[in-house]
């Protein structure tokens, strides 16, 4: 019988899977279920017309930009679904509805199709439309509404998020706002609160990014080291009566950290792709969102954090490249 060759050589891919770009992101999209539910939960039929409005006019974004440059129409691989999705979680819940189809006109057409598409793309999609959103009309993405059932219109109270009344106010007003500490935690906790459409329960977010951990679809370590740097930091400087006396599990809880750390920090586009430059994406997320939270003007920092951080991406990548197989260097002199 004749030996079967031990190494065969052919041309890349070496390595096939079954794993499609449309099967991992529509596996997103069914992560982001649970913090859709609760969304419309908290803050009604609004909150559903903003989500429906914003993943149509990213769909049709991206449909107008490919037809116009004569591309195959690629909406069934679903990463402009989640780039609709994403941008409607980062806002708040009573903005105009013309609000989702201009942030998402900038992030398919400018941020994603301008360099190339899917894949080609420098900055997160999504975070880049909040951004020019945030910058271009400050007060329609400041202005936060109270969660008031899934029945609730437009009627509803304004108020500031946990974070904004830390920031400004103290630890002192935000129990007042919550009655005491174990229900301040247990209202983040389920999403309660004011804040961005899908940023508000971090048990739907967990839940989601537990599926997605599962299917393997993201790691460990962007989220980790992310979210470590900012408890620590927190902990560290973000008290105000000295180092060591900041509550970092109210940190980590009470703004977009945890849909920022799970779902676009780890964006396969603008993420590193080496683990070890993920740690330090991750670490320099956490360190620019903790400065910007504690001596910024914004009580919010994840979203510049992550787009200041997407800038490095090709630079970690290629400081911690790993090493060709049988790669042997050659040292100074030939040996």
């Amino acid at each position: 019988m004749a030996e079967q060759p031990k190494l065969l050589v052919s041309v890349s891919p070496h390595i096939q899977s079954e794993e499609t770009v449309a099967k991992i992101m529509w596996s997103v999209n069914i992560s982001l279920i649970p913090a859709f539910l609760m969304s419309v939960y908290y803050f009604g039929i609004r909150a559903l017309a903003v989500i429906t409005v914003s993943i149509l006019s990213a769909v049709a974004t991206e449909v107008v930009v490919q037809r116009l440059s004569k591309k195959k129409v690629t909406i069934s691989d679903g990463s402009a679904f989640i780039t609709g999705l994403l941008l409607a979680f980062n806002l708040p819940s009573g903005v105009p509805l013309w609000i989702p189809v201009i942030g998402n006109v900038v992030a398919i057409a400018i941020t994603k199709q301008i360099f190339g598409g899917l894949g080609y793309n420098i900055f997160n999609p999504a975070l880049m439309g909040r951004a020019f959103l945030l910058a271009s009309w400050p007060r329609i993405m400041t202005t936060w509404y109270e969660p008031s059932g899934i029945m609730a219109g437009l009627d509803v109270k304004t108020t500031a998020t946990p974070l904004a009344i830390l920031k400004e106010e103290g630890m002192g007003k935000l129990i007042e706002v919550f009655g005491d500490k174990t229900n301040l935690y247990t209202e983040l906790f389920i999403g309660h609160r004011a804040g961005s459409l899908g940023e508000t329960s971090i048990i739907a977010l967990l839940i989601g990014a537990a599926y997605l951990i599962y299917k393997g679809y993201i790691t460990w370590h962007i989220p980790a080291s992310f979210l470590g740097t900012v408890a620590v930091l927190t902990w560290i400087f973000g008290g105000k009566n000295g180092l060591f006396t900041g509550d970092p599990l109210l940190s980590l809880i009470s703004g977009g950290l945890i849909l920022g750390a799970f779902y676009m920090a780890t964006d396969y586009v603008t993420c590193p792709s080496v683990r070890k430059a993920q740690i330090l994406f991750g670490l320099g997320a956490g360190v620019i969102t903790v400065l910007i939270r504690l001596k910024g003007g914004y009580p919010e920092g994840v979203c510049y954090a992550i787009l200041l951080m997407n800038c490095f991406t090709p630079m970690l990548d290629r400081r911690f490249k790993t090493e060709k197989f049988g790669l042997v260097r050659v040292k100074e002199g030939g040996k």
